[in-house]
């Protein structure tokens, strides 16, 4: 049997908790912080974790990243 891929695109955007679960940066900040609040950008700093629907998804991408 072949080896699996890895999709790059989730290598480069997702990494992975000591538990297992899939770490990301916040949404929304990439373009457009004129229009957003002073609080929205001060809250979306940093990483979050993934729910369990989302990081189910990108688990199917790496699967050599558990």
């Amino acid at each position: 049997m072949p080896k699996m891929k890895t999709k790059s695109a989730a290598k480069k955007r997702f990494s992975f908790t000591a538990s297992g679960k899939v770490k990301s940066a916040q949404a929304g900040k990439r373009h457009g912080m004129i229009k957003r609040t002073t609080k929205f950008i001060r809250d979306a700093r940093g990483t979050t974790v993934l729910c369990d629907a989302d990081a189910k998804i990108v688990k199917k991408y790496m699967p050599y990243n558990r």
